[in-house]
Order: C-alpha cells, then sequence, then structure tokens
C-alpha cells in the first residue's frame, strides 16, 4: 500500500513515447491516416481540402466551404442533417488561409453511414439557388455585424499589412463581393478544389480494416491530382496603422511580423521566447499590462503556422483612452527581452510550465492525432516533440536574448489599432 504521507518524488520528463497513426498511401499527393488505439466507442474523421482562402478571390472559398451540405439532386440541406443528427453525427467544416477541412465526430459504429453521406454531399452538391440565396443573406448579415466590432476591423487590417506581399493572402472579404457573387463560380471552384482537392483523410477510433478500405475506395474520385504549392516568400509592411471606429469605447491592438514554421531552425527556441513574453497566464505582457495597469482583461502573443512560413502577433483589447500607453508597454517589453537576460527563477517557471502543457496536449489518442497532424504537415515525425523538450530543457537566457534582438525588432512590426 502506497504511503500516502511521503511526497511523491518528482522525475524529469526525457521524452515521451508517442503513438502515431498507420499512414495509408492514397497517391502520391495523399494520404489516410488512421489511429486506432481509441479505447471507447468514439471517433472522428477529417476531410482536408486544397481549397482554402489564397485559392480564390471575393470569398469563394469560403462560400463553397459553408454551402458543401446545401443540398444535392437527390437530398436537401435538411435532408443531408436530419441522416447526420439522427446518427449522434456532429459535423463542423471550417476553412482556413491555405485550406478547408470537414470534420465529423460520432460513434464508432455510424461512422461509416456518415462517412457515406457526408461524402456524397460534397460530390454532389448543387448550389440550388434558393439555399445560396438564403446563405449569403445570412453571411452579408454576419460581416456587417462583424464590421461593428474593433476587434474584427482590426483583425481585417492586420491580415493587409502582415501579408502585405501577397495578394491572395492578405485578401478580406467585403460586402461588395457578397454582392457579387455568382452560382457559377461557386461551382467553377467546387469542381476544382473539392471534386479534384482532397490531400488528405484522418479518422480517429477502433475502426475495422474492411471500414478503411470502404473509406479509401470513397474517396478515391476525390483525390488532388498534383502537389499543391505554397509560398514561403511573404513579408509584412512594418509601421503604426490607426483607424477611427466611431462611438467605439475600446481599442483593439494587434502588432507582429511574418516569422517561420517547424521548419526553422530558431522554431523550438523562439516558442519558449514567446511564452516568457506572452503566451501563459503568468507571461510578461499579462503581468505588465493587466495584473500591473489594469489595462485589459487579457492580452497574449502567439506564432501561427502556414505550409511554407509562418507570423508572430500580440493581441490584445484596451480601453481608448490607454491605447497609446499599452503599445508604449508592449514595446518596453519587447526590448526589455533583448538587453536583459531571463532570470533563472522565470525560465524554470516556463520551463515546467511548457513541459506540463506539452505532457497535457499528448493525452489520448485524439490530442495525439492532432500533434502528429501539426508535425506532419511540415514533413516531420513526433519525434519533432521530443526534440522540443530537450530544447526546453537546453535553452538559456542569453539565447533567449539572442532571439529578441533578432526577432523582436519594434520597428520590423506591422503595428494596427482601431477604436
Amino acid at each position: 500500500m502506497p504511503n500516502r504521507i511521503l511526497q511523491p518524488e518528482l522525475v524529469a520528463i526525457d521524452s515521451i513515447d508517442f503513438v502515431a497513426p498507420k499512414q495509408h498511401v492514397l497517391s502520391d499527393t495523399t494520404s489516410l491516416y488512421h489511429m486506432k488505439d481509441v479505447p471507447n466507442e468514439t471517433s472522428r474523421f477529417d476531410l482536408y481540402f486544397d481549397a482554402g482562402v489564397c485559392r480564390g478571390q471575393k470569398g469563394i472559398p469560403s462560400f463553397v466551404n459553408g454551402l458543401l451540405l446545401s443540398g444535392t439532386k437527390d437530398k436537401t440541406s435538411n435532408e443531408l442533417q436530419s441522416e447526420i443528427n439522427s446518427l449522434g453525427g456532429f459535423l463542423d467544416s471550417g476553412i482556413s488561409i491555405e485550406n478547408s477541412v470537414v470534420t465529423v465526430y460520432c460513434l464508432r459504429e455510424h461512422l461509416p453511414a456518415i462517412f457515406k453521406t457526408v461524402v456524397h454531399a460534397i460530390q454532389g452538391v448543387t448550389f440550388d439557388k434558393n439555399e445560396v440565396q438564403e446563405y449569403l443573406v445570412d453571411r452579408r448579415q454576419s460581416l456587417k455585424i462583424s464590421q461593428e466590432k474593433v476587434g474584427y476591423l482590426a483583425q481585417q487590417r492586420f491580415r493587409e499589412k502582415l501579408f502585405a506581399s501577397s495578394q491572395s493572402y492578405s485578401y478580406t472579404l467585403s460586402v461588395s463581393d457578397i454582392d457579387a457573387v455568382t452560382i457559377g463560380e461557386l461551382r467553377d471552384f467546387h469542381k476544382k478544389h473539392y471534386l479534384n482537392g482532397l490531400n488528405k483523410v484522418v479518422v480517429v477510433g477502433d475502426i475495422s480494416d474492411e471500414v478503411i478500405t470502404e473509406i479509401k475506395d470513397a474517396v478515391t474520385p476525390i483525390i488532388v491530382s498534383s502537389q499543391e504549392d505554397f509560398t514561403d516568400k511573404i513579408t509584412n509592411e512594418p509601421g503604426k496603422f490607426e483607424q477611427e471606429k466611431e462611438g467605439a469605447v475600446q481599442s483593439a491592438v494587434r502588432l507582429g511580423r511574418t516569422l517561420f514554421n517547424k521548419n526553422h531552425d530558431d522554431y523550438l527556441d523562439f516558442l519558449i521566447l514567446n511564452t516568457i513574453l506572452g503566451d501563459y497566464f503568468g507571461s510578461r505582457l499579462m503581468t505588465n499590462i493587466r495584473e500591473d495597469k489594469g489595462y485589459t482583461y487579457g492580452i497574449g502573443s502567439m506564432i501561427a503556422e502556414l505550409n511554407g512560413t509562418g507570423y508572430f502577433l500580440i493581441a490584445t483589447e484596451v480601453g481608448s483612452d490607454v491605447k497609446d500607453a499599452t503599445l508604449k508597454e508592449i514595446q518596453i517589453e519587447t526590448e526589455r527581452l533583448q538587453s536583459e537576460l531571463v532570470s533563472e527563477d522565470e525560465l524554470e517557471l516556463v520551463r515546467n510550465y511548457m513541459l506540463g502543457q506539452l505532457l497535457k496536449s499528448a493525452d489520448g489518442p485524439y490530442a495525439m492525432t492532432d500533434l502528429f497532424l501539426s508535425a506532419e504537415i511540415h514533413g516531420k515525425s513526433l519525434k519533432f516533440y521530443n526534440q522540443a523538450l530537450a530544447s526546453i530543457r537546453d535553452i538559456t537566457p542569453e539565447r533567449i536574448q539572442e532571439l529578441a534582438k533578432k526577432y523582436l525588432k519594434w520597428d520590423d512590426f506591422s503595428i494596427v489599432a482601431v477604436g
């Protein structure tokens, strides 16, 4: 019997025994990844398409993604949704700059039927005039509501400045785009990027080999025919850009710069620098701007990754009267990392936090699959995360200062404030 009076021994984390999904190669461009080790009846599947925002203009990629289950020749949108709902499925479709994905959660016994319904809906969508019109009316209204929010406006303006060198990446939706869309444009995009655009399938669940074979057969006709090409040479437009929003009592602040993704030699060490600056509740930005100054409820920094590049972002919303003071404090914190070495106590705290977060993010088959996908997109295996453990253990204050001097120069940032 364990002695519950004694504290358990603390053990350093040297490595994590990751479990990778099994890869089924469907073509030179597309694979199916199956994580079978799920100890319950749940399951999930994801369909990834080369149909991100960068693949079209005037909002067409986003509209097509939103209309994928709007009806086929033999089934209405309500009938399709009823089929999925009656089997306990939860469907979500989303779009990012570089891809779109359809995800369904369900019990494993219903996965074959729901998968068949979803693939049939995607292949056979007709873009019925009434369905399209109803959808666009909703999008128009949602956009007009969003355009009254300083956070949305700042994010859109920041995107324009962040991806200034690329029109396809910097595009932002306007009401006039919604008004101008045609059904022909929707159908053309769907044909090119969905009927010939599937680039990855993910299945999580204790699914039989027979069902996996059925899934492979079902998706074969819509696999992308050639390797996608994504830009790796995006540059931001440095400077400060302010936008007035009449009646706003708050200002939204977004600032950052183009950076890199997991394939860069500085990525893992910069993650640690980013955590110190703004990626956990005890970060310097939170301590200064929330806890000390009381300017905001929350502020954070992050690294976002794209296929060929990435970017660094700091985001917050503050009272309009303290917007300039907030920017000044952010500058102070970025420059302090360049001029002063991080103390060993602070660094040890961040190390322990990051190690705990990495362990948490690897807890269970769903989380493990997501970790794998985050690495796989950049051509890496799950060994990457044990490299991250080593980086967290071995990082020095001098290395953090070196990275701060290299990547946190204030004059390199695109700074947007709306309010």
